[in-house]
């Protein structure tokens, strides 16, 4: 029963930390005159978790496994994530094409790796280098914009109106729901609170995880149903939270940036850092056959969903069904990662 507690405790504080977390970017954005799309890439799309554990796997010599980690975040990203934004929340998107078009073609790197076979430290460095470029490219392109896409003064005209139609005055409010008592703080002030809301983002996503390894030894479910089951869950739903609130609450605009810069990250620097923390990744030519194509078409229909302008639900049908048969093929046709036991 401890273990159900703890669980609990630990999704009350990702659910709170993500509510925070929401509210701060878009008062950060206004306050520095900060694209919030920007911020939401740098404080969402970064998947520390993930990140860490992916380390902890290529240490471990379970570099298989880490570079399943890779994929399976992408994958779930849009597969799931997305999905059930689109499910939940349909809405309008206004993305520009540029940045969809990164997001489409970012899985070509790792057909690129793929034909190299291994990812060394050299590519490493390259990985971490084209985050870094993307990245500064989305600060360069929103400040070149004459009127920026994603900066928070945008998102509150389309989505911040009050019950009368009109801008509000307060700037910590977005579609006449407050967002934060904290609007007297300065723009930098609301940017640290934005850091200590993720910081609880990742203690909470720790604490479900312990949660989860009691509830596996209190009712005996056997390791690999909870695994593809509750723990993925479990994995996902910080990102959940991170794309199917803001939606909710007006601004979908920092879930897609999750999305989008979860991918982005993925493919690129969590995958450079793994390498340059843990050794050489090989790349083994399975990979080919099935989940590189799989997570190419699925982040491919998940850029057209976006590039349509709108998420409708049955984008998020498809998505997630995509998921399901994907899952379904890897554990019956191509069997289970082996992991090493001792």
């Amino acid at each position: 029963m401890m273990s159900v507690l703890v669980f609990a405790a630990g999704a009350a504080l990702l659910i709170y930390s993500a509510e925070k977390l929401i509210t701060y970017l878009v008062g950060a954005a206004r306050g520095l005159a900060i694209s919030v799309f920007l911020l939401a890439v740098i404080f969402t799309g970064i998947e520390f978790d993930d990140l860490v554990f992916g380390v902890a796997l290529n240490l471990e010599g379970m570099e298989e496994v880490a570079l399943g980690v890779v994929f399976g975040t992408v994958i779930s990203m849009v597969g799931v994530v997305l999905a059930l934004a689109a499910l939940l929340v349909p809405c309008r998107v206004d993305i520009p094409r540029d940045y969809l078009a990164i997001f489409a073609l970012s899985p070509l790197v790792l057909v690129g790796l793929a034909f190299a076979g291994e990812v060394g430290t050299g590519l490493a460095i390259l990985l971490i280098a084209l985050f870094v470029a993307f990245v500064a490219y989305i600060a360069v392109q929103e400040r070149r914009r004459a009127v920026p896409v994603f900066r928070d003064t945008d998102v509150l005209e389309r989505a911040g109106t009050d019950h009368g139609g009109t801008v509000p005055d307060d700037p910590s409010r977005t579609g006449g729901i407050e967002l934060t008592s904290k609007q007297h703080l300065p723009g930098w002030a609301l940017l640290g609170l934005a850091v200590l809301s993720l910081a609880g983002l990742v203690v909470g996503a720790w604490v479900m995880t312990e949660g989860t390894e009691g509830i596996l030894e209190d009712f005996g479910i056997a390791g690999t149903v909870f695994g593809a089951t509750i723990a993925t869950l479990v994995l996902t739903l910080e990102d959940i939270f991170l794309t199917v609130e803001p939606a909710r609450r007006g601004t979908p605009l920092i879930g897609v940036g999750n999305v989008i810069g979860s991918v982005v990250f993925s493919v690129s620097a969590k995958l450079g850092i793994i390498v340059l923390a843990g050794g050489e990744i090989e790349v083994t030519p399975d990979v080919f056959v099935w989940h590189l194509p799989a997570l190419v078409t699925l982040v491919g229909f998940a850029a057209f969903a976006l590039w349509t302008g709108r998420l409708r639900r049955w984008h998020g049908v498809v998505l997630l069904a995509a998921y399901v048969v994907y899952w379904a093929v890897s554990f019956v046709v191509f069997g289970m990662v082996p992991v090493e036991t001792g």
